[in-house]
């Protein structure tokens, strides 16, 4: 990658989105320069997926076009958070915005992608994907659909396209892999059983649902509508191990990071429901398809 310049200075132009996008989250913070609390955390969350999305994109090798794609998109994804909580009081997207569609039109509004030189960028890769209109197209579509159930298919085999669905899914598995982290910090720092608000009233009482434990068993993605317990939740996210970690390198981080055995032995604590192991035992073959391939390549 070349630079671009802004003010006068050449710099990369990850750097240069980091920079404006820096600028943008000033100015919520206090005349301190403190930021709010859960600002604060959603502010850290963007780093960790910035930084699983430079892990995904050196463990599949991507190009340098894609790469810088994939953390720009990482980088973007929640933008539209701040102002959800200024705005709103809450991150519950049901009692607010969809966060994702709020994200998409500030990035579009503040214009950070468009103010992009073509020059810094692969000329031939850059071609390849219609210029820097195919980048643009690429980050904003992975913005726009990293919190749905499903990326909507290819709608041809063109380069551009495989651009646009390669940051979608890096950013999803990124942004994954990091929510695992977020769970497990709130469970080990929380009296969970009492204090339900931070695990949005939940019940930590309730059997998981037969629904959620069908799909899991079919490897078929779940509705978060059929959510009803602190069990199901958990169960949510094993079901990402069988399904919704899109990439090789994304499934490995997550077994080297324990993130399946924590929710194992959380789910036992929770309940006695025999399929428990079951549910993990298909989530662990899942993961492990790949750590096998990773070791022995």
């Amino acid at each position: 990658m070349q630079s671009v310049t802004l003010h006068g200075v050449d710099m990369d132009p990850l750097y240069f989105l980091e920079q404006n996008y820096n600028q943008y989250v000033a100015t919520f913070r206090s005349p301190g320069g403190k930021l709010p609390e859960m600002m604060a955390l959603k502010l850290h969350h963007t780093e960790e997926v910035v930084r699983n999305a430079a892990l995904i994109a050196e463990g599949e090798r991507f190009g340098a076009l894609e790469s810088f794609t994939a953390k720009a998109a990482a980088l973007l994804h929640d933008t539209g958070r701040y102002e959800q909580l200024k705005r709103y009081a809450t991150f519950r997207d049901s009692d607010s915005v969809d966060h994702a569609v709020f994200s998409y039109d500030i990035v579009r509004s503040e214009g950070w992608l468009s103010s992009l030189d073509e020059a810094s960028f692969p000329q031939e890769e850059l071609s390849c994907v219609g210029g820097l209109d195919g980048v643009i197209e690429a980050v904003e579509s992975a913005v726009l659909w990293h919190n749905r159930r499903e990326v909507p298919p290819q709608k041809d085999a063109s380069e551009r396209t495989s651009l646009i669905h390669l940051a979608a899914h890096t950013v999803r598995d990124a942004d994954k892999l990091d929510i695992f982290r977020v769970l497990e910090e709130r469970i080990k720092s929380t009296d969970w059983r009492k204090e339900r608000t931070a695990f949005w009233n939940l019940s930590p009482d309730e059997k998981p649902s037969a629904e959620i434990i069908s799909a899991l068993k079919n490897g078929d993605s779940v509705d978060y509508n059929s959510i009803r317990s602190l069990s199901d939740f958990i169960l949510i996210q094993v079901g990402w191990m069988i399904c919704g970690l899109h990439f090789e390198t994304s499934r490995k981080l997550c077994r080297e990071r324990g993130h399946l055995s924590f929710r194992r032995s959380f789910l036992k604590e929770l309940t006695d429901c025999p399929v428990i192991d079951e549910v993990c035992d298909i989530a662990e073959k899942s993961l492990s398809a790949a750590f096998v391939q990773s070791i022995s390549s």
